[in-house]
């Protein structure tokens, strides 16, 4: 197993990954810095399967692309660290991130604020 606890951007994680699982669920997250909509398709299966899926998505990788999109509408200068990040077996990866941004579009129901946002999460992805 491979565990990096820092807390490098997720661009920096994408370039040094030593493994391909874990550089994938960094470039999950750079997605979302970069506003790459269309790298959706580079980063999940077609048949991907979110557990939070958004609204009205026709399909997992839909989800993906609508809800990159909406950080990309809803928040400027973002970007995600990775506080936490673990290959399991199976293909399994761990990601405790912090996302830190500035609230200046529509988001999720929220009208733009202009505050600065700083957000945690944990992802656990399977990368195959």
């Amino acid at each position: 197993m491979t565990a990096i606890s820092t807390a490098n951007t997720a661009s920096e994680m994408v370039r040094s990954a030593t493994t391909t699982a874990l550089r994938v669920a960094a470039r999950n997250l750079e997605l979302y810095d970069t506003g790459n909509v269309a790298g959706a398709d580079e980063v999940f299966a077609p048949g991907v399967i979110d557990h939070n899926p958004a609204a009205d998505a026709a399909s997992g990788i839909d989800g993906m692309r609508v809800l990159i999109a909406a950080v990309l509408d809803g928040f400027t200068d973002t970007q995600h660290r990775i506080l936490f990040q673990q290959e399991l077996p199976g293909s399994w990866v761990v990601l405790h991130w912090r996302m830190t941004g500035t609230h200046t579009g529509d988001v999720f129901g929220f009208a733009a604020s202009g505050n600065p946002v700083d957000i945690t999460g944990t992802d656990i992805v399977r990368v195959s």
